[in-house]
């Protein structure tokens, strides 16, 4: 069995037509499933998401919570770091920094885990100044499962990678560690417009 879905392996692809288009990336139109192991299926009656790690008191929300807090529906472009780009995709989701208001921290960086045992880390402010979203809807409808749902951190400014499924919470931490792919030799913060996609580069 691969241990990555056949997505990885790329998809047919249309010529890029405007400068929204990172360098050696091209255009889809559907929506490619990638994925490192089986799709996590939570029920959302024990579903919780939680800031914690370097932070005074742990916040913790479950799903009637996140839904309870005000939304905001955003129109993006996504990159993922297989050179797929997906233009104009709409999201629905709870900002970070709703999520972060009132928390007092000194960390600059953030560690997203999800079910599964995926995690990505990322740094503090590209979470916040309304740069990141904790999404559930896609296209106005509930987010599938095979595309991270019930929910999904949602960093349009970066590789997708960063966006990771099945979120569950952010760990605050002071110091930057790598997380799953990270430590498989992806770059630690992947900036689609520098082709950040691989250490070194």
């Amino acid at each position: 069995m691969s241990f990555v879905s056949r997505g990885f392996k790329g998809r047919s692809r249309d010529k890029p037509r405007d400068a929204r288009v990172p360098p050696g990336q091209y255009v889809v139109h559907d929506f490619p499933v990638l994925s490192a192991g089986p799709t996590p299926q939570p029920s959302l009656d024990t579903w919780t998401f939680s800031i914690e790690g370097e932070v005074d008191e742990t916040k913790r929300w479950t799903w009637a919570e996140m839904r309870a807090l005000p939304s905001e529906t955003v129109t993006r472009d996504i990159h993922c770091v297989t050179k797929w780009s997906k233009l104009d995709t709409t999201w629905e989701g709870v900002s970070v920094d709703t999520l972060l208001a009132g928390v007092e921290t000194a960390a600059d960086y953030v560690m997203a885990f999800c079910d599964g045992g995926y995690t990505t880390n990322l740094p503090l402010e590209d979470l916040t100044g309304g740069k990141a979203w904790i999404a559930f809807a896609f296209d106005g409808e509930p987010l599938e499962s095979q595309h991270g749902g019930p929910a999904r951190l949602l960093v349009p400014h970066l590789y997708f990678w960063k966006s990771a499924k099945w979120v569950r919470g952010l760990r605050l931490m002071n110091e930057d560690s790598p997380g799953f792919w990270e430590t498989y030799g992806y770059h630690m913060y992947g900036d689609p417009w520098l082709e950040q996609r691989y250490s070194g580069d």
